[in-house]
């Protein structure tokens, strides 16, 4: 049998390049060897956007259409939003009682986003004990490993710590420690030079019109250094190269450089061919997602929050036959 992995995304806003190249493209390698369950985290997202929820079923749905237009295939994979498989809060419910809470509060990513999302309260209990949720999202589909980047090691090593503490208790290994499986993301920042945000709207985003994506483009910092046409670019600096870097053929790539090096032509025109570039390397995402209508997406959910409660809930009968509530 092939062994599982969990990964999700919160449905905050829509989809972009860097869900694209972060997660995206690798969930759908990862269909070929392992039996997926790829969930819509709303209730993740609830934790952050609870003041305003506004758009976020939208969003949800949304999400789903991204995922299948860029190949994740519902034959293949289970993909279902968090909020329809009611198991994941009563398996979180179970680890919140068993978790110590110098264990969250020490978790770097509660501090980050912290630091992030400013000007929302999120000092909250929900907030701090989202990385128990999360475990519970693991562990109630018993998978043995989860793709990460190398900066979310430290909190996959919560997971285990959590699943090791329950196994521990109850004197029974019903949970596997999920190994990682790391994943190189290529560094893609947004448009403006900052980190690619939802919250900054900084992106490109899957379902952008290519109109939309060309007035997009032409607004993105390229070299700072190179301050009139005859000046000499430097492409290892330039945020618009990294794009070309990833979403372009090496014949391509080395034009540019030699372009851009040579002051051959300007920022403006450059930034016009990389538009043309992404508009042509999204147009099968696009045409799958414009095929996808919504009762399709509606039955994929349907059928996905089916399959994943059926796992869910033997996971929490034998929970709960351990801890000792009535079944």
């Amino acid at each position: 049998m092939k062994k599982r992995i969990l990964s999700g995304m919160r449905p905050t806003g829509r989809l972009h390049l860097g869900h694209l190249v972060g997660a995206l493209s690798n969930w759908v390698k990862l269909q070929e060897s392992y039996h997926c369950f790829y969930m819509v985290a709303d209730w993740h997202a609830l934790m952050s956007e609870y003041e305003n929820p506004k758009g976020m079923a939208e969003n949800s749905y949304e999400a789903a259409r991204d995922f299948i237009a860029a190949g994740v295939d519902p034959e293949r994979s289970v993909i279902f939003i968090q909020s329809h498989v009611p198991e994941h809060l009563e398996l979180a419910m179970v680890f919140s009682d068993l978790t110590p809470l110098s264990w969250v509060e020490r978790c770097p990513t509660y501090k980050e986003q912290l630091r992030e999302l400013k000007g929302r309260e999120l000092t909250t209990y929900g907030f701090l004990g989202y990385p128990v949720l999360q475990a519970a999202d693991i562990a109630l589909y018993k998978a043995d490993s989860v793709p990460v980047g190398i900066d979310q090691l430290p909190h996959l090593e919560l997971t285990r710590e959590i699943i090791r503490r329950f196994n521990s208790l109850y004197n029974k290994k019903l949970f596997p420690e999920p190994e990682p499986i790391l994943t190189k993301t290529p560094k893609l920042l947004g448009l403006d030079n900052k980190k690619m945000s939802k919250s900054l709207g900084n992106f490109i985003a899957l379902s952008d019109s290519p109109e939309t994506i060309e007035k997009k483009v032409s607004q993105l910092i390229t070299d700072t250094k190179r301050i009139y046409l005859k000046d000499k670019g430097h492409p290892d600096t330039c945020n618009a190269f990294s794009y070309y870097a990833i979403f372009a053929d090496e014949k391509m790539r080395n034009e540019v450089r030699n372009w851009c090096e040579g002051a051959a032509i300007g920022c403006t025109e450059c930034k016009k061919r990389l538009a043309k570039i992404l508009i042509d390397y999204l147009a099968p995402i696009r045409e799958r997602r414009a095929k996808l209508s919504d009762s399709v997406i509606e039955d994929i959910l349907r059928t996905g929050a089916k399959k994943a409660r059926e796992t869910a809930s033997q996971t929490m009968d034998e929970v709960k036959r351990l801890v000792n509530l009535a079944v």
